[in-house]
């Protein structure tokens, strides 16, 4: 099986780097999938899931935005921020949301409306992400080893 290999960095620390045989992003034209011998490619994210799989371990992880970079056999993927579904805080995403919307419904002069959506845009694909893999975690799928 032909391998690439995935470098998953923010600027806090290196979330994955592993030798996976597909990954699945979220772009700012839809949801893309790379596959081994994928053509040259530098795409922005947006938040969203992304779906990493070797073999028969698949890991989700949720990313903020970024960019996502495939060249030969790497694909480097430069995150805002970036964490593993399972280590998603549900309560704090949660809040994060309904801050965003009172801050939308107030529609005060002194807030940054382009703020305060793409807050609630994180929000949102952060708790979908979650759920999500909630609901996968019935399959059983175990998370990739870095």
């Amino acid at each position: 099986m032909s391998l690439m290999h995935l470098e998953v960095v923010t600027v806090e620390r290196t979330v994955l780097s592993a030798d996976v045989s597909a990954v699945t992003a979220t772009t700012a034209a839809g949801q893309i999938s790379i596959l081994p011998g994928h053509v040259p490619l530098v795409t922005l994210l947006i938040p969203g899931e992304m779906k990493v799989r070797r073999e028969r371990d698949e890991s989700a992880l949720f990313v903020s935005g970024g960019f996502l970079q495939v060249a030969a056999a790497d694909i480097v993927v430069l995150a805002d921020a970036c964490e593993y579904a399972e280590e998603i805080d549900i309560e704090r995403a949660e809040a994060a949301r309904r801050r965003a919307e009172e801050l939308l419904k107030a529609g005060a002069y002194e807030i940054d409306t382009a703020a305060a959506e793409a807050a609630l845009r994180r929000s949102l694909a952060r708790l979908r992400v979650a759920d999500h893999h909630r609901h996968a975690a019935s399959d059983h799928l175990p998370r990739l080893s870095e």
